[in-house]
């Protein structure tokens, strides 16, 4: 999709958010597992969103900047991958069909195995050493499930359900001096 449209819209697009409301969900997730939003995002049964308004609630404001440490830890992760891994670092690739978004799909997952694997392997690279450029070539089409139609409140309600269970698992944790 075009940079120009809002991540929700993307996200709302994409096979992972079908298949999140669809009976594969567990093709994706274990128990007790979820994504994580910023408060652009609603709140569902697999995703937990950052609140759009704390208004001053302690709750609320913990929880927020406890999602704030999760995403701050992820564009760290980024950096790092883009660091090993040049070929991401400047991806200006306009996505012009189905098959480039698998392409670059593909290249992207391909340096996270191949950087998790030297990680296991107990690899001494360094940012220092430089990046290390790789090219992926091959195509494989991944056919999208079927999709129910989504009751829209349902979601809504099951998601806010969702948050305050997130939330309280969060801040319990937190205040348990885990997260401090």
């Amino acid at each position: 999709m075009p940079g120009s449209y809002h991540d929700v819209t993307c996200l709302r697009q994409s096979s992972p958010w079908k298949r999140m409301h669809s009976q594969q969900q567990h093709l994706l997730f274990d128990r007790g597992q979820y994504l994580l939003g910023d408060s652009g995002y609603t709140s569902g049964e697999r995703l937990v969103a950052a609140f759009r308004n704390a208004g001053g609630d302690k709750d609320k404001t913990d929880f927020n900047t406890c999602i704030a440490h999760v995403r701050i830890a992820n564009e760290h992760c980024i950096g790092i991958l883009k660091s090993r891994w040049h070929s991401l670092k400047e991806v200006r690739t306009q996505l012009k069909n189905h098959a480039e978004n698998h392409h670059l799909v593909r290249w992207v997952r391909c340096c996270i195995l191949l950087h998790n694997f030297l990680n296991r392997r107990r690899d001494d690279w360094t940012e220092a050493d430089g990046p290390i450029e790789v090219e992926v070539e091959s195509e494989v089409q991944i056919p999208d499930p079927p999709t129910p139609p989504l009751d829209e409140c349902a979601m809504i309600a099951r998601g806010r359900r969702r948050r305050l269970e997130v939330q309280s698992e969060c801040l319990a944790y937190m205040r348990n001096g885990n997260g401090r």
